[in-house]
C-alpha cells in the first residue's frame, strides 16, 4: 500500500500546489513509473475541477485528469496509475464519493492493486475509518460518516493548537477531547501545516517541511507530541488491510 496523507495542499506563501511535498511525492512516482493520474475533486465547491487538474499536472509533472470526465467512474479508477484526492469539503466530498459508488473501487485499487493514493486535507479524511475528526461543515443535509478505511487512525488535518485573543469557544485541542472522550478506544493523530504521514508498504513516515512533530491524543491520558513514527506503531497496525 501506497498512502500520502497531507495535512493540506500548500504551506502560506507557496504558490505550488504540493510543494511542500513535492520530492517526496516525486521520488514514489518514477521508483514506480507512474505517469498520469486521475483526481478525484468533488470536495471542491467554489473551484473549477480542470483548472485543479491542470495545477496538479504542471506541479508533478505528469497527466491528470479529473474523473467527472469519466463515462464510467469506477472503470477510471480501476485502471488508473494513482489517485489523487483535492482538499475542499470533507462532506461534500464523502457524500459524493457514495453516491458515484467508488467507495469499493478506491479500496480495491489501492489494496489489492497497490495504487499510490495521494490525498490533502478533505482527501487525507475520507482515508480514514470515517469523517468524524474533519473541521468542515456539513454542507449538506444528507450526511454520511464512514469512508474508506484505508488508514486505520482518525486524522485531525490542519491542527492549530494556537489560543486566539478574545474566542471563547473550545480550543481544537477540547474539540478533539470531546471526540476521545465519546470514543474512548479511538486516538486521534493531529497534523500541523506543513506535515503529512506516508505508508509504503508496511512502513509508516512522518514528514514536517517546518520540522514540527505531530499530537497523539487519547482519552485519559496526557497528550503527547512525537517526531518519530515508532512511537505510535502500537495505535497503528500494519498492515494497512
Amino acid at each position: 500500500m501506497e498512502l500520502f496523507l497531507l495535512s493540506n495542499g500548500k504551506l502560506s506563501g507557496e504558490s505550488e500546489l504540493l510543494g511542500y511535498a513535492k520530492e517526496r511525492i516525486q521520488a514514489m512516482l518514477q521508483a514506480k513509473n507512474i505517469r498520469s493520474a486521475v483526481l478525484i475533486p468533488y470536495a471542491l465547491i467554489r473551484s473549477d475541477y480542470d483548472a485543479r487538474a491542470n495545477e496538479l499536472s504542471q506541479a508533478l509533472g505528469i497527466k491528470v485528469d479529473s474523473i467527472h470526465h469519466a463515462e464510467n467512474s469506477a472503470e477510471a479508477i480501476a485502471s488508473a496509475e494513482c489517485i489523487l484526492i483535492s482538499g475542499g469539503n470533507t462532506w461534500m466530498l464523502n457524500q459524493l464519493l457514495h453516491e458515484n459508488s467508488l467507495i469499493v473501487p478506491i479500496q480495491r485499487a489501492v489494496r489489492e492493486r497497490n495504487v499510490p493514493y495521494i490525498g490533502w486535507s478533505a482527501g487525507c479524511n475520507v482515508a480514514m475509518p470515517s469523517i468524524r475528526t474533519t473541521n468542515d461543515m456539513p454542507v449538506r443535509n444528507s450526511v454520511v460518516l464512514p469512508s474508506l478505511g484505508l488508514f486505520p487512525v482518525q486524522i485531525n488535518p490542519h491542527y492549530i493548537d494556537a489560543h486566539l485573543s478574545g474566542h471563547m469557544g473550545e480550543t481544537r485541542d477540547e474539540r478533539i477531547a470531546e471526540f476521545c472522550a465519546v470514543n474512548p478506544s479511538e486516538s486521534v493523530l493531529a497534523l500541523r501545516e506543513g506535515s503529512l504521514l506516508q505508508v509504503s508498504g508496511n512502513n509508516l513516515s512522518y514528514f514536517s517541511a517546518k520540522g514540527q512533530g505531530f499530537k497523539v491524543f487519547r482519552h485519559g491520558q496526557e497528550t503527547q507530541e512525537y517526531q518519530d513514527t515508532q512511537e505510535i506503531q502500537s495505535l497503528v497496525p500494519f498492515n494497512c488491510l
